[in-house]
C-alpha cells in the first residue's frame, strides 16, 4: 500500500506531465492557428500580391531562424536556471508574440513580433528535458510518445480553429492564442513544481548553446553518408510547401482562411493516422529502404499534381492520394539510425532535427520568392503553381540520391562500432 507521500509526490508528477503536454498542445495549436490565417493578414498591410510575398517570406524566415538559433540555447539555459521557469517565461512570450500580431499597427511590428515568437516557441527541448528529469527510465518512451501526440493533436485542431476564427476576422485567432498561453502559464505557476533541483544544475556553456555543434557532429560522422542529404532536400521541400502553400491557394483559387484551415486540418489527421497507425504495417511489408523510396517518390507525383490542378476542390483528392508522402521523414530517420553506431545515435538524430529546423529557415525563404515572382499573373494560370513544381524537383534529386544508395548500394542491417 502506497503512502501519503507517494500518493502526493505521483499526483505531483501526473500534473507536471499534463503541464507538459498542454503546453506542446497549445504551442501547436498556436502555430497551426497561424499558418492559415497570417499570410492572408499580411495581405491587408500590403499594396501588392508581390509585396505580401515578400512579407510572408520574411516573417517566416523570423520565427524559423529564432527557433533554429534558441533552442539548444534555452535547453542550456534550463539546465542552469531550472526548467520551470524557462518553460513559464516561454509560454508568455509566446501569448504576447501573438498578442502583438493581434494588434500590429505596422508590419515592422509584426515581424518584431515573429522573431520573439521564434525565441520562446523553441521551447521543446525544455519541455523534454522537464519529462526526463520526472519520469522513470522505464517510462519515458511512453511520456515522449504522449508529447509526440500532443505536438499532432496541435497541429489538427490549430488550422481548423484558425480557418475558422479567422473567417470572422483575421486578428481574432491571436487573441484567442494569447489567450490560451496566459492560461496555461498561470497553471503552471500555481500548480507544476520544479523539476531540475539546485544541486543537479550546470553552468551556462555556449559551446553546448550552439546550433551548428550537432551539425557539425553529423558532418564529421561519415557513416550515414549520403542519406543526411536526402533528408535535408526532403525536408527543405517539405517546408518550402507547407510554408507557401496559403498564399499559392490564395493566389490560384481565391481560397481564405476558411479553406485552408479545413485542408491543413485533413492533412494533420491524414499524417497522424498513417504515422501513428499505418507506418509500421508498411514497414513490415516492404521495408524501410524500400518505403523510403516509395515515401519520396510519392512526393515528386503528389507536388506535380498540386501544381497542376485547376480548382481548388481537387486539392482534397490529391491530399488523400498522398499517404505515402506521409512516411518519408520517419522512414528516412529510421534508416540513419539503422546506419549509424548505437554510440553515436542521440547526436546524429540530435543533427537530424537541426536539419529540420534549418528546413524551416530555407523552405518558406524559396516557396515565397518563387511566388512573389508569379504573383501578378491571373487565376488558372499554370506558373503560379511553381513553389509545388519546385518542391517536386527537390524530392525527384533526393529520390535520386537515395536509390543510387539504396538500390545500387544496400545498407548493411546495423554498423558495427
Amino acid at each position: 500500500m502506497s503512502s501519503p507521500q507517494n500518493s502526493a509526490a505521483s499526483s505531483a508528477r501526473a500534473a507536471s506531465v499534463w503541464f507538459v503536454l498542454v503546453a506542446v498542445f497549445i504551442d501547436m495549436v498556436g502555430i497551426g492557428i497561424a499558418i492559415p490565417v497570417l499570410p492572408i493578414l499580411i495581405g491587408a498591410y500590403t499594396a501588392s500580391r508581390e509585396m505580401q510575398a515578400w512579407w510572408n517570406m520574411g516573417l517566416s524566415v523570423a520565427f524559423g531562424l529564432m527557433q533554429f538559433l534558441c533552442a539548444p540555447m534555452l535547453g542550456a539555459i534550463s539546465d542552469r536556471l531550472g526548467r520551470r521557469f524557462v518553460l513559464i517565461t516561454a509560454i508568455l512570450g509566446l501569448g504576447f508574440h501573438y498578442l502583438l500580431i493581434a494588434i500590429a499597427p505596422t508590419l515592422l511590428i509584426m515581424l518584431i513580433a515573429r522573431l520573439i515568437g521564434g525565441v520562446t516557441g523553441a521551447s521543446y527541448s525544455v519541455a523534454n528535458a522537464y519529462l526526463a528529469d520526472i519520469t522513470p527510465p522505464e517510462k519515458r518512451a511512453r511520456n515522449f510518445g504522449l508529447v509526440g501526440a500532443a505536438f499532432g493533436l496541435g497541429f489538427i485542431c490549430g488550422p481548423i480553429l484558425g480557418g475558422v476564427l479567422g473567417g470572422i476576422d483575421l486578428h481574432l485567432p491571436f487573441y484567442v492564442a494569447a489567450g490560451l498561453s496566459l492560461v496555461n502559464a498561470i497553471y503552471g505557476f500555481l500548480i507544476v513544481p520544479e523539476s531540475l533541483p539546485p544541486e543537479r544544475r550546470t553552468a551556462f556553456s555556449f559551446a553546448r548553446a550552439n546550433p551548428f555543434r550537432a551539425l557539425n557532429n553529423l558532418v564529421r560522422h561519415r557513416a550515414v553518408g549520403t542519406l543526411v542529404i536526402v533528408y535535408a532536400i526532403y525536408f527543405v521541400a517539405h517546408m518550402t510547401m507547407i510554408q507557401s502553400w496559403v498564399l499559392a491557394t490564395r493566389f490560384r483559387f481565391g481560397w481564405g482562411t476558411v479553406e485552408n484551415g479545413t485542408l491543413l486540418f485533413c492533412v494533420g489527421l491524414l499524417s497522424t493516422i498513417v504515422q501513428g497507425g499505418l507506418i509500421g504495417r508498411l514497414v513490415k511489408r516492404f521495408g524501410e529502404e524500400r518505403l523510403v523510396l516509395m515515401a519520396v517518390g510519392s512526393n515528386v507525383i503528389i507536388q506535380t499534381l498540386y501544381g497542376l490542378v485547376p480548382q481548388g476542390w481537387m486539392m482534397f483528392p490529391v491530399l488523400f492520394a498522398s499517404a505515402l508522402t506521409f512516411t518519408a521523414g520517419p522512414s528516412i530517420q529510421a534508416v540513419v539510425s539503422k546506419s549509424t553506431d548505437s554510440s553515436a545515435q542521440g547526436v546524429t538524430l540530435g543533427a537530424l532535427q537541426s536539419i529540420s529546423s534549418l528546413a524551416g529557415v530555407i523552405g518558406p525563404a524559396l516557396g515565397n520568392s518563387l511566388l512573389a515572382q508569379v504573383s501578378n499573373l491571373p487565376p488558372g494560370d499554370p506558373r503560379l503553381g511553381i513553389n509545388f513544381f519546385a518542391c517536386a524537383a527537390l524530392n525527384l534529386i533526393a529520390f535520386t540520391i537515395a536509390w543510387r544508395r539504396l538500390i545500387r548500394h544496400p545498407l548493411a542491417a546495423a554498423v558495427s562500432g
